[in-house]
């Protein structure tokens, strides 16, 4: 597996911090890597859909409105 140049820079700038801090940094990492896998487990679900023929048209605008009203509830 290749790692990118960027995510090594950051691992060996987070090794040298304290053993708690990494944890920490680790832990959200973690979460991070995980509600992306979610997301793209959730698209490809939707694309998988939309092959099938199952997609039906957005209201954008009633979409936007119910998001907001649910926004606003919170």
């Amino acid at each position: 597996m290749r790692v990118v140049r960027t995510l090594e820079i950051a691992i060996a700038k987070v090794s040298s911090l304290p053993d708690a801090d990494q944890e920490q940094i680790g832990r959200w990492l973690l979460s991070q890597v995980e509600k992306l896998r979610h997301l793209r487990a959730e698209i490809d679900k939707g694309i998988r859909s939309l092959d099938t023929g199952e997609g039906k048209p957005l209201d954008i605008q009633d979409f936007l409105r119910r998001k907001n009203d649910r926004h606003d509830r919170s």
